[in-house]
C-alpha cells in the first residue's frame, strides 16, 4: 500500500476538521434521527487526532464510545461562498488527497447534551477521538463515491458499506460549508459514516480499512485502553 510511504504533515496543515453528520440513510436510520435538508457539519479539534502508530485510543471513564469509521479529504485550496451551481468537477479539483478516518463519538456525553439543548463538542472532542490513516494521494482514489469502508472489532465486522451511499455528494459539502464559514488550504472534512455504529470498551482492538476496487489503499489499527486522569463522566 503506498499510503503507507506517505508522510503525514497534512495533519498539521489542518487549520481545521469539519465533519458531515447524517449522511447516510441507513445510520440516520439506527440513530433514530432525522434526515437533514441540507448538509449538516460540527468540528473536531485538532488535539483529538490520533497519528498512525501513536499509541493506544482512550475511552474515558464512564463514557460509552460508539466508532464511525469515515472517508475525509484534503483541501488543497481556499473556498469561499461558492454557489449552487459549483460543480463535481470543481469539488475534486480542490482536493489534495484523501485520509480514511474514525469519528469517535462519546454517545451517552452527546445523547445527554442533545436532550438539554447544550452544545455536544466533549462528545466528539476527547484526546484520541479521531483516529487517521496516512495521506492518501488522490491518484489512488479516482472516484471517491466508489470506496469501500469496513471497521472491524476483533476481528467481527462491525460497519462495511460503500460511498456511493452519501446523501450528500462532496460539491454540494463544499458549497454548504464555504457558505458558512471560509474553507481553508489543509482543512480535512470528514464526509459522514454508514450504517453498523457501536461500541468500543477497553481491551478492544478496531481495524479499519479502506479499499477500491477489492485494492485495500488505507489502514488503521487501534488496541482501547482506559483514559488515564481524573475526568469521569457522569449523568447531571
Amino acid at each position: 500500500m503506498s499510503s503507507l510511504r506517505m508522510p503525514l504533515k497534512y495533519l498539521d496543515n489542518a487549520k481545521k476538521i469539519l465533519c458531515i453528520g447524517r449522511n447516510y440513510a441507513a445510520h440516520i436510520k439506527e440513530l433514530n434521527s432525522a434526515q437533514p435538508q441540507q448538509p449538516f457539519f460540527f468540528l473536531k479539534p485538532s488535539s483529538s487526532i490520533l497519528k498512525p502508530n501513536n499509541g493506544p485510543f482512550l475511552i474515558p471513564k464512564g463514557v460509552i464510545v460508539h466508532h464511525e469509521v469515515e472517508l475525509a479529504f484534503i483541501l488543497n485550496k481556499e473556498l469561499k461562498n461558492l454557489p449552487d451551481s459549483f460543480s463535481p468537477e470543481e469539488a475534486l479539483d480542490a482536493i489534495d488527497g484523501y485520509a480514511l478516518t474514525i469519528d469517535m463519538t462519546a454517545r451517552n456525553v452527546q445523547n445527554e447534551a442533545k436532550a438539554k439543548g447544550l452544545p455536544w463538542s466533549i462528545g466528539k472532542g476527547f484526546d484520541t477521538f479521531l483516529p487517521v490513516s496516512n495521506f492518501i494521494p488522490k491518484s489512488e482514489i479516482p472516484d471517491p463515491y466508489n470506496v469501500d469502508l469496513k471497521l472491524s472489532i476483533n476481528g467481527e465486522t462491525k460497519q462495511e458499506d460503500n460511498t456511493n451511499l452519501m446523501i450528500f455528494p462532496i460539491h454540494k459539502i463544499l458549497s454548504s460549508m464555504s457558505n458558512i464559514m471560509t474553507l481553508e488550504k489543509g482543512d480535512l472534512i470528514l464526509t459522514g459514516t454508514p450504517k453498523g455504529v457501536g461500541p468500543i470498551v477497553d481491551g478492544d482492538t478496531v481495524d479499519a480499512t479502506l479499499s477500491v476496487d477489492g485494492k485495500e489503499i488505507a489502514r488503521i489499527d487501534i488496541k482501547a485502553e482506559t483514559k488515564p486522569g481524573f475526568y469521569e463522566y457522569k449523568e447531571t
